[in-house]
């Protein structure tokens, strides 16, 4: 049986990377892990081009925008990427009868309800970032490639690349008290969560249409919950002080609420997924044996 090879852009941000850190694991597969320099993927016929010759199985769609802030006035530069550049993978994977498995965001939501989002939940985001992302969803929903998913998530850090975990950890070390939102909720996820359960999940489906699930970790907080939570297993002196969302205006609105329902995906998939907090312990634990 020949082995099926997955094409993952995006590969140096932090899903990219805690994908290309669990590729040894899976034998099965031969991954080629690309970012824009080896792989624009605004550009269709490089896309085409770039299939053709490497006879690609399953597109793992890493690559975003994802400058929340500063979509607000790079909307050409975001909506290539959130948007255009979904709809090219997307007609490209229909046209080569292969999958899809592209990452969304949680952001599509405005934030204003009060219990966990279902994946059908009317859409309407609050800023350019999450209307990009929707507008890409629903180019790759319309194509519809076979054997394909869009996954929301939410709230993602990883050892690998930037992230808010890191942040706290470096300016907890540095000062001795950091005021932190303490009203917008939702749900951390851990990229490397994330990218196993793609990897032994999703990469050999059989869906007709395009389907939509959410992942992140279980549990809820806050961006103050977690930052506490961050301090604590980072064993670092350092008071962490709640704010409202008003004492810390942004270019970019966010949703106050964001925390997505994960039923479905538990139930096609039969997969229990870690508790936030778990999650967090083990990656901080990752990030400081580096830098030890």
């Amino acid at each position: 049986m020949s082995k099926k090879s997955i094409l993952v852009t995006g590969a140096n941000g932090q899903l990219g990377s805690e994908i290309k850190f669990l590729s040894a694991n899976y034998p099965n597969y031969i991954f080629y892990f690309t970012d824009a320099p080896d792989l624009d993927i605004t550009d269709k016929e490089g896309i085409q081009k770039y299939l053709d010759h490497n006879h690609i199985d399953c597109i793992i769609n890493c690559a975003a925008y994802t400058a929340v802030d500063k979509a607000e006035s790079d909307v050409e530069l975001a909506d290539k990427i959130n948007n255009i550049a979904v709809g090219f993978l997307a007609e490209a994977a229909q046209k080569k009868n292969i999958s899809l498995i592209h990452i969304s965001t949680d952001y599509i939501f405005d934030g204003m309800g009060h219990k966990p989002y279902q994946v059908d939940h009317h859409a309407s985001p609050v800023n350019m970032y999450g209307k990009t992302k929707l507008e890409g969803e629903e180019k790759m929903i319309d194509i519809s490639p076979m054997g394909s998913l869009i996954i929301r998530t939410s709230w993602v850090y990883s050892s690998f690349g930037g992230n808010f975990v890191k942040t706290m950890l470096r300016l907890g070390a540095e000062r001795g008290e950091l005021n932190v939102i303490a009203d917008q909720v939702g749900a951390p996820t851990y990229a490397r969560d994330l990218a196993r359960f793609i990897l032994d999940n999703t990469l050999i489906l059989n869906n007709k249409r395009v389907e939509v699930y959410h992942y992140t970790n279980e549990g809820v907080c806050s961006w103050y919950d977690f930052a506490k939570s961050i301090i604590k297993f980072g064993k670092i002196d350092c008071a962490i002080k709640p704010i409202p969302t008003t004492a810390y205006p942004t270019p970019a609105k966010r949703p106050y609420y964001s925390l997505m329902d994960k039923n479905s995906l538990k139930d096609k998939f039969k997969v229990e997924i870690p508790y936030w907090q778990d999650s967090l312990e083990d990656c901080i634990k990752i990030i400081q044996n580096v830098n030890s």
